[in-house]
């Protein structure tokens, strides 16, 4: 059977079927053809399983989800010298940009706006002051001075129409790892609706449900406890919508956990390592950024924040407990 108990982070992973006529096997039990792939996608190991009940048609689906997780990489990656995305910093702009890039990138400033700063793409030279500071073997542990940084990170400062992408200020640079990977995560999910498939769990580091699981009960979703990520602390049903969490303990720039990769726009400093934030919502581009600016945002601004990109709840998680804020 499939994974119905799906921890973040721990791998990438597609699981889908037609929930009326496909089931996964079971002892005993008549089975479609089960169709797996394995690889590597968005920097991560990468599966994507597939129950479908004409083996040539499902190979045909299954290829097309790779092809498009593929593509989209070669935009969005920022590890790849090649992608769009790295010709714009590069450059300082890009003359003809993909859809999907400017589709992007006003997507984000639109929940910049919503969260007040709170989620700006603009961070990435910040991120790299961090690593580059905490590389080095004699690096002060109190952190790098940023202030210097400051004016390059302002989502404003991108000027996006459809034949032209620029930064408006020389030295900025544009991140898309709070979004990119929702996005690439309703990009195959609507591939797989398209196709019919209607029992479908994406785990792409955010994750998106289309429908249950094939046996008619909810798809089951673990969220790591943000003091030792290893551990699950609260399982989630999920049915038609999607779940993304952000917490500082996804990267750490130091030994002692002082200083995360979750950056705030606004001063520069860090998001504490031991709180976490789940956000549910409908489109996993939306639950992926929202989760990323509830991290630093407090707590009495969630619910308003939620009401405004659309979504549902936030469970956040710390050492006080767990908390859920509704919209």
């Amino acid at each position: 059977m499939p994974p119905t108990d799906v921890t973040r982070r721990r791998f990438i992973a597609v699981s889908a079927a037609f929930a009326a006529t496909a089931a996964w096997p079971r002892s005993g039990a008549a089975v479609t053809d089960l169709l797996e792939w394995r690889g590597v996608a968005l920097g991560a190991a990468a599966s994507i399983r597939l129950a479908h009940p004409d083996g040539a048609e499902g190979r045909r689906v299954l290829q097309r989800c790779v092809d498009e997780i593929v593509r989209l990489e070669r935009i969005f990656s920022l590890f790849r010298p090649d992608s769009d995305l790295c010709r714009l910093n590069r450059d300082g702009a890009l003359d003809l940009p993909p859809l999907e890039l400017v589709e992007l990138l006003s997507y984000a400033a639109s929940i910049s706006a919503a969260t007040g700063g709170a989620f700006d793409v603009t961070v990435q030279p910040l991120w790299r002051r961090y690593a580059d500071h905490f590389a080095a073997a004699d690096a002060d542990p109190a952190g790098p001075a940023v202030d210097d940084l400051l004016p390059l990170v302002d989502w404003r400062g991108i000027a996006v129409a459809a034949d032209r992408i620029a930064l408006r200020r020389p030295g900025m640079a544009v991140t898309l790892n709070g979004i990119a990977q929702g996005y690439i995560t309703d990009r195959v999910a609507e591939l797989l609706r398209s196709e019919g498939l209607d029992s479908v769990l994406i785990d792409l580091g955010e994750t998106r449900a289309l429908g249950a699981h094939p046996d008619g009960r909810p798809w089951r979703v673990g969220l790591a406890d943000p003091s030792a990520p290893a551990r699950i602390a609260l399982r989630l049903d999920l049915s038609d919508g999607a779940l993304a969490t952000s917490g500082g303990y996804g990267t750490v720039f130091d030994p002692s956990g002082r200083h995360t990769h979750l950056l705030d726009p606004r001063s520069g400093l860090s998001a504490p390592v031991r709180r976490s934030v789940s956000v549910l919502a409908p489109r996993a581009a939306t639950a992926d950024a929202a989760s990323t600016a509830l991290a630093l945002l407090p707590v009495g601004e969630v619910s308003d924040v939620l009401r405004r990109l659309g979504a549902r709840a936030a469970h956040i998680l710390g050492p006080e407990g767990v908390s859920l804020i509704h919209a």
